[in-house]
Order: C-alpha cells, then sequence, then structure tokens
C-alpha cells in the first residue's frame, strides 16, 4: 500500500523520483489516514451531508487527466475535517467524514485494510501476542496506580521499536517510524 501511495501521489506524467525519504513520506501520509481511521468505526456511520461535494471535487480530479495528487487532497481535507469534528467534541459527525474518506481510498486502493493492523507495520501474529499481553500488564498497573510499573512496562515496548498510545477508547500501539 506504500508503495502505491508513492505512485499515485505523482501525476502520471511526472517523473517519479524513488528514494526512501519518498517512501518514508508516503508512509507518513498513510499512518496520518489510519490514525484517523483508529479514531472512528465509520461502519455505523452515514455519509457526511456534505459528502457530494468531496463526491465531485474527487471525481473532478479523476476526470482531470487521472490528477490523482488532486484526489489524494481531498482525502487529507476529509482527514482534517474529521480530527477537527472528533476535538470538538462531534466524535460521531466525525465518523461520517472518515467514512467517505474510505470510500474514496478505496477507489484509489488505499485505506482498507484494519487500521490498528497497518499502525502495527504488518506484524507477525508472535509479535502481536506479545506485545497483547506486555499492553494488558500496562493497563493492570494502571487500574492499580501503580505508573512506575506502567512507565517501565512501556519504556521497555519503546526500546524494542513500538510506540504505546492512550486514549479513551484504551490502550493501542503501532510500531515506531
Amino acid at each position: 500500500e506504500v508503495l502505491r501511495y508513492f505512485i499515485i501521489a505523482s501525476h502520471y506524467r511526472s517523473p517519479l523520483n524513488y528514494s526512501s525519504e519518498a517512501l518514508d513520506n508516503a508512509k507518513a501520509s498513510l499512518e496520518r489516514f489510519y490514525t484517523t481511521l483508529a479514531s472512528f468505526d465509520p461502519a455505523n456511520a452515514s455519509e457526511p451531508d456534505n459528502a457530494a461535494d468531496y463526491r465531485q471535487r474527487f471525481v473532478a480530479a479523476m476526470d482531470d487527466d487521472f490528477n490523482t495528487p488532486e484526489a489524494l487532497a481531498v482525502l487529507f481535507e476529509l482527514a482534517r475535517e474529521a480530527n477537527r469534528l472528533e476535538k470538538a467534541g462531534q466524535k460521531g459527525e466525525g465518523a461520517r467524514f472518515a467514512l467517505l474518506m474510505k470510500h474514496l481510498g478505496g477507489l484509489l486502493g488505499l485505506l482498507q485494510q484494519d487500521p490498528d493492523a497497518f499502525r502495527q507495520g504488518g506484524s507477525d501474529a508472535g509479535l502481536v501476542a506479545e506485545v497483547e499481553a506486555v499492553i494488558a500488564d500496562i493497563a493492570a498497573a494502571r487500574a492499580a496506580k501503580d505508573f512506575a510499573r506502567s512507565d517501565a512496562l512501556r519504556d521497555e515496548l519503546k526500546a524494542r521499536g513500538i510506540v504505546v498510545e492512550f486514549s479513551r477508547e484504551g490502550i493501542k500501539w503501532r510500531k515506531a517510524d
């Protein structure tokens, strides 16, 4: 998916400048989209009232000589709006924008993975089980108000390249960049 994003982030008539930095930028962009999706449950949402405007701009970009960079810009606007609404306490409304972002991203072959699986970097089942066990220990330590142990466990994961994130929805993790 990172490679797909890298390719479509440039207009097809422009030369591609392949580098590890360009791939890192593509991965960071996808991380931003998936981080937005991870904050919502778009499965239970309907599309926003102004979905037609975003769809029209997306389709117009694609009809304009397959202008995928402009189509991606529409996805970034949707992510920004979803995140803005979440911060404003309107998570349900934000989920509607996340749903549309996921749908339009799907037209480009993007954003169809589970957000947590993408952010965990395609980790093997053994690593996932191991990290989930440590996350359970962190949650237990926090519940017991043993923040020193919680911090020590989090630091242990950090040393292994795992970032632990705390939110209202619980504890999530991802591989560090």
